[in-house]
């Protein structure tokens, strides 16, 4: 008999896409009046959900257990370096804001690097559920994985992006610790990755000027800090209750992307303090019951894949608030199901389904 589909992660999901069409209305209706119609950008996130409901019905019917296949996990992988490699060659990255993130296919844009983070978790679930595999062994078992990883950390920090490339090794991070890693051995790659981070972000002056302004924003109000100065008065506005749905105004022109890397804020000024509790708390139920497939499902490598993809898209919200509320210089990091992105939801949605395809092998605990 086929089990169902663990429902704490599919209505919590529910709950939070939808939650994020409502806020993303809410935050883009504005600056999309400008392009002749204000239900523009929830236009192309329906779109992106439809895609990615085809994708999860996919992927829903097909055992998961085929995706460790060898050809299966190199070709992803493969196909993710090669478009990473691609967004860093002039003229076929596409620049926008001083970063070339983006790939055009017609009329679509999407990001390699939504593709490379989930690239990342597959591989790493084969290689740790892998007979012989002994991750407490630092050289020749643990360092090994993170070539991978590292690949894709440094493709992505050219373009540049570093929360993005910062939460693959993250995941990573957490994907080798649920194996059995030493806690020892990862604090030795975590000060290592700090390092290199404190280089890279100190390393030019662009870099140096936004780490600075993050920790007093409103002395750089008129130049680096300004967009997490404006983010900040959003999250002023709102207060305990909000403004009311659609009624902030920090996104009349004030606050810069109100409908992607900062929707955060507007959650904060519409529906206020409380507001944000009860989405972040939305996420936690996510994680939760993801976690919890993660630990009922007998397998290891479904247990590995359904941890992993949990912890991206958990990391994901955790790096969004913190940049948005000013514990992290400001990068550019959508936050999950809210932010707007047609491609970006649709492969999450897929590895949302992947979820749910392990949880119907997962016993109880």
């Amino acid at each position: 008999m086929t089990r169902r589909v663990d429902r704490g992660v599919l209505f919590s999901f529910l709950l939070l896409l939808l939650t994020g069409l409502v806020v993303l209305y809410a935050a883009s209706y504005y600056n999309a009046q400008d392009k002749g119609n204000a239900l523009s950008e929830v236009t192309s996130q329906l779109t992106g959900i439809g895609a990615g409901t085809l994708l999860m019905l996919v992927v829903l019917r097909v055992d998961y257990r085929k995706l460790a296949h060898p050809a299966v996990v190199a070709a992803l992988v493969a196909v993710s370096l090669a478009l990473l490699g691609l967004v860093a060659v002039p003229g076929v990255g596409k620049l926008l804001n001083g970063s070339r993130r983006w790939l055009r296919l017609g009329p679509v844009s999407f990001q390699p690097s939504e593709l490379a983070k989930y690239a990342m978790i597959l591989f790493l679930a084969r290689a740790l559920s892998a007979p012989g595999r002994d991750v407490r062994r630092f050289f020749t078992g643990l360092v090994p994985l993170f070539i991978v990883p590292g690949a894709m950390f440094l493709l992505i920090l050219l373009q540049p992006n570093l929360s993005t490339a910062g939460s693959i090794l993250i995941v990573a991070a957490v994907m080798v610790l649920m194996a059995g890693a030493r806690w020892l051995h990862m604090g030795l790659i975590g000060v290592a990755g700090a390092a290199l981070g404190t280089f890279y972000a100190l390393s030019e002056d662009y870099r140096r000027a936004r780490l600075l302004s993050f920790r007093d924003p409103f002395a750089y109000l008129t130049n680096e800090g300004y967009q997490l100065s404006q983010s900040l008065m959003a999250f002023g506005s709102g207060g305990l209750f909000g403004m009311g749905l659609g009624k902030g105004r920090q996104k009349y022109a004030f606050l810069p992307y109100p409908e992607s890397d900062f929707i955060f804020a507007v959650v904060g000024e519409d529906l206020g303090f409380f507001g944000c509790c009860a989405v972040l708390a939305m996420f936690a139920a996510f994680v939760f019951f993801g976690l919890r497939v993660a630990m009922r499902c007998e397998d290891r490598f479904g247990s590995l894949l359904a941890g992993g993809v949990t912890a991206m898209i958990g990391v994901q919200c955790v790096l969004n608030v913190a940049v948005v509320v000013g514990l992290m210089p400001t990068t550019g990091l959508p936050l999950p199901f809210f932010s707007a992105g047609g491609t970006s939801i649709a492969i999450i949605m897929g590895a949302v389904g992947l979820l749910l395809n392990i949880s119907r092998d997962a016993g109880p605990l």
